[in-house]
């Protein structure tokens, strides 16, 4: 059976994983305040987490080397935050971060940026990386396809006047350990 673990689900209770929360809600597996503790298990432990709508409420970098620690080598980590053009980091107050597509790569080994020396951890390779927008407005539909072809387009839409005609919602990445 492969260790999961579920980071910040809140009411989001996974099946078949463990399932932690700053509160001790129904369904919560294990209570930690991941921005002042360490997580509380073994190094190399788990083979998949999953890390949505957290990073954003809390100061990341510590929380991305506890998850680093934590994963096995060649463990998934899916991480799920805010785009840096999305109205949701201006409606919750908690909010403390932004994200762009281009953030996660810091964390990556031989980066383009070559500034990983600021970090003492790095995960191997980013698996996949999106940006996602509002389904339920149909002007977004053009945007979701073309920003997505890759890097380059993400890149050109986060600097041009683009990312003001259509805000983006949210960036998705999978890091591999």
């Amino acid at each position: 059976m492969i260790n999961k673990l579920n980071i910040g689900c809140g009411n989001d209770i996974k099946k078949g994983f463990v399932n932690l929360d700053i509160s001790q809600l129904p369904g919560v597996d294990v209570v930690c305040d991941i921005e002042n503790n360490k997580l509380p298990f073994e190094d190399n432990f788990f083979e998949y987490i999953l890390c949505n709508d957290v990073l954003e409420h809390v100061e990341y970098i510590k929380v991305l080397k506890e998850i680093h620690r934590i994963l096995k080598p060649g463990g998934i980590v899916e991480i799920r935050v805010p785009h840096f053009t999305s109205s949701n980091n201006f409606i919750d107050p908690t909010h403390k971060k932004m994200f762009s597509f281009r953030t996660f790569s810091f964390f990556i080994d031989n980066i383009r940026y070559e500034r990983n020396y600021y970090f003492d951890f790095k995960f191997s390779e980013m698996l996949y990386s999106k940006i996602t927008f509002m389904r339920k407005n149909p002007l977004n539909w053009p945007f979701f396809i073309w920003v997505n072809i890759n890097d380059t387009t993400r890149k050109i839409y986060e600097e041009t006047f683009f990312r003001n005609l259509a805000p983006a919602y949210n960036v998705e990445v999978k890091l591999k350990k």
